[in-house]
């Protein structure tokens, strides 16, 4: 039961990274910048407490410094999604990292086989999109980045999978945040050099809760509750965190985040279809089959 509570209260954080995006005045980039220095420290304090040793081979370096920086382009695309858009907006896009998951996968594991259940799912999912497209038009340029952004999402965790059997998650997370943080830093000299932020009193509250909170200690959660509980049970809880994020949003922005009817059914639709992928593959895994494709 404390597992299953830890895990909710988990996902619930990664919900929360939406609105903090929101509440946070800085511009996408510059929160990123502070969230993965802050989260890099942490990673590394955690480290030592746990007596792991960041000496890594120079492969796993440059692999997780290149994952890192994946997930920084995630983060920025993610919360300027909401700045362009709304917080349910991005949320809602999130989800769609499953479909390319689908699609992504089988060539990272040389299978090149694509799961025609998930196929099957991913092309519900493209219907909501464009429903969502058809009906929200005004956000359409908020929800496009978020898809990118779950694009990057789906590619991080396509990657990460090759390498978590390699190190420990904290070593891990040092080094994807200091790969996040250079990303950051190149897109900050690119597009705004010279023009760094100093973050206000609440500013400096909202990214040291989304740097400690909702990173290090989110993630560091995940990983200790993913030891004791089964692979399916985490996957499909993780699968809420739109749904608790859109919750969320609603409570704490109110009118600013009240959609129409028809983003609402199209967002239900994608998180419905993601929420349901665990339990019907598990149902086709344990059917046999001659019951799945009956003669005659």
């Amino acid at each position: 039961m404390r597992d299953y509570l830890l895990l909710h209260l988990v996902i619930l954080a990664w919900g929360f990274t939406a609105i903090l995006g929101k509440l946070i005045t800085l511009p996408p980039i510059e929160v990123v910048l502070w969230r993965t220095a802050i989260a890099a420290a942490g990673f590394a304090l955690l480290t030592r407490g746990l007596k792991q040793n960041l000496q890594v081979s120079r492969t796993d370096l440059w692999k997780m410094l290149g994952v890192g920086a994946i997930l920084g382009l995630h983060w920025i695309l993610f919360f300027l999604s909401a700045r362009l858009a709304t917080a349910s907006v991005s949320l809602a896009a999130l989800p769609t990292a499953m479909l390319w998951c689908s699609l992504i996968e089988p060539y990272a594991d040389g299978t090149r086989r694509w799961r025609p259940l998930e196929l099957l799912v991913g092309i519900i999912i493209v219907g909501a999109v464009w429903m969502i497209y058809e009906v929200e038009l005004r956000y359409w340029l908020g929800f496009t980045v978020g898809i990118v952004s779950a694009l990057l999402a789906a590619l991080f965790a396509v990657m990460n999978k090759q390498l978590v059997a390699r190190s420990h998650y904290a070593v891990m997370g040092y080094y994807q945040m200091l790969g996040a943080l250079v990303i950051a830093m190149l897109a900050w000299l690119v597009t705004t050099p010279g023009q760094f932020n100093i973050p206000g009193a609440s500013d400096c509250l909202w990214i040291l809760l989304l740097a400690t909170v909702c990173t290090v200690g989110a993630y560091a959660g995940y990983m200790a509750v993913l030891r004791r509980m089964s692979v399916f049970t985490v996957n499909v809880v993780y699968n809420l965190e739109p749904v608790y994020g859109i919750i969320l949003a609603v409570l704490i922005f109110g009118s600013q985040e009240h959609m129409s009817g028809g983003f609402y059914i199209g967002a239900s639709i994608i998180m419905g279809s993601v929420l349901i992928v665990p339990w019907l593959s598990r149902w086709v895994e344990r059917k046999p089959l001659v019951k799945l494709f009956p003669r005659g």
